[in-house]
């Protein structure tokens, strides 16, 4: 019998903000939800059996939500997960094509997060850990990686578009990482696209590139020959949204990752659940969330 997986998660817990529709004034189907990149891919992770612990701050003023979710889904946390403070907030409105707009967001106490010394050994022990790289989690690596409290543990990091970092920054965090991932808004040849290929390889790391129905890249540099992988995906019809596609595929590649290794096994586990996530409205399932048949003020 496989062991469990432990496996950990230091990113931004957010409390997500449903408005309605952008020109919609009607207040009915307004939720305040749980949300965030870590707590996305706890629940995945969850779901497929490993055993979860998430690295990150909630304000104690609405520590509630979240307590309900992880609960609910078997995620652990840190003693440190509650810090007094704002809340981190987004607000997310649909458009007409059903595509969240999200605007006025409020860092809270993401904003002055310092992973601490037990959370550090935790991230960095003999269990594998991801990173949701938004900037104050980029900025928290870098400072632990100088006091030399990065292990040789697997870490892997989302570096989500990767517009919010220049191609230097990319290149030092890479470092640091045995594989990056970047959910790329353009085409694959764009030039852009092609400098963070090229910058894998001299950081002798994997980089998993995904463009949507386009397809996967993944680019291994972990050898002195370049291997250059192209997976085709299977374009679906989209009745949800695909705001919750690019943490399900990271979530499902890593959970097979972590059993086999293998680059293909992985594509397939990661374009498997992203196509699934498609039909959901929000990044992830109703039932996640105990999403009644109407919205309410606060569901948990």
């Amino acid at each position: 019998m496989t062991s469990t997986i432990t496996a950990r998660l230091l990113g931004p817990l957010s409390i997500d903000q449903y408005r309605g529709t952008v020109d919609d004034a009607d207040t009915s189907d307004h939720a305040d939800l749980p949300g965030g990149g870590a707590l996305n891919m706890a629940f995945h992770w969850a779901r497929r059996g490993l055993e979860v612990e998430v690295i990150s701050r909630v304000s104690s003023d609405r520590s509630e939500l979240f307590d309900a979710f992880c609960d609910r889904h078997g995620i652990n946390s840190t003693p440190d997960l509650i810090a007094d403070g704002p809340a981190c907030t987004v607000d997310i409105r649909f458009a007409d094509d059903r595509q969240p707009v999200m605007d006025q967001f409020v860092e809270g106490v993401l904003a002055d997060v310092r992973v601490t010394v037990d959370e550090a050994d935790r991230l960095f022990g003999a269990s594998p850990s991801h990173l949701v790289l938004v900037e104050v989690v980029d900025r928290e690596l870098h400072r632990l990686a100088a006091e030399r409290l990065v292990g040789a543990a697997p870490l892997t990091g989302d570096f989500l578009s990767a517009r919010h970092l220049t191609v230097e920054r990319f290149a030092a965090t890479l470092r640091h990482l045995d594989i990056g991932f970047v959910g790329w808004p353009g085409r694959p040849d764009d030039a852009g696209a092609t400098e963070l290929a090229n910058r894998a390889v001299e950081a002798s790391s994997l980089l998993v590139m995904t463009f949507g129905s386009q397809g996967v890249r993944v680019i291994d540099g972990r050898t002195e020959r370049r291997r250059d992988h192209w997976f085709e995906v299977d374009p679906v019809e989209v009745i949800g949204t695909t705001v919750g596609c690019g943490d399900a595929f990271i979530a499902a590649f890593l959970a097979e990752w972590y059993r086999s290794e293998r680059i293909d096994a992985a594509v397939d586990a990661g374009r498997a659940l992203g196509a699934e996530a498609t039909s959901w409205l929000r990044p992830l399932p109703d039932h996640a969330y105990h999403w009644p048949a109407r919205g309410v003020t606060v569901c948990v």
